[in-house]
């Protein structure tokens, strides 16, 4: 073990270990609490496909405060908007794992997140704050165009924070 000096001071093998190199840090906080702008695409390997022929949903995805560990908030856009509830594990990166559940048109929805955090370039020019991801729709339900939507289809999704 090591040696004590001076009362505040410990040798650990050969390398000295002092309170004035104690890092301070900030109490951890739940980088995904905010407003983001979220688009979820279909998972398509064909490049001759326009990037507008994919897109699968958008809206506003918005997380609120909630106890250590949790994530809670909302996802919606035009006439439809989800519940959500779920963790976050503080890892490198931040990941949350989160359900969206609502009621849209009379049929229940219900949708899984997996979203990770993307952390920052050392040397990103104007770097936004982004979370990446996959869903997964949980359970069928109707969509507006009358057709019914199965469950089981898995998309990727991007979110950039707007505040």
């Amino acid at each position: 073990m090591g040696e004590r000096l001076n009362g505040i001071q410990e040798v650990v093998g050969s390398i000295p270990i002092s309170s004035t190199n104690i890092i301070m840090t900030k109490p951890l906080t739940n980088p995904f609490v905010g407003k983001w702008s979220y688009r979820s695409f279909l998972d398509d390997p064909d490049l001759t496909k326009q990037p507008n022929d994919l897109l699968f949903g958008d809206g506003t995805l918005e997380f609120t405060e909630a106890p250590m560990g949790q994530v809670a908030g909302t996802i919606g856009g035009d006439g439809w908007q989800l519940s959500l509830e779920g963790w976050i594990t503080y890892g490198n990166p931040p990941t949350a794992r989160f359900q969206g559940k609502g009621v849209i048109n009379g049929a229940q929805w219900i949708y899984d997140y997996n979203g990770y955090y993307v952390t920052h370039w050392p040397n990103g020019v104007d770097q936004l704050e982004a979370i990446v991801g996959s869903v997964i729709r949980t359970i069928p339900h109707p969509g507006g165009d009358g057709k019914m939507h199965p469950a089981g289809v898995v998309v990727s999704f991007y979110a950039v924070r707007q505040s």
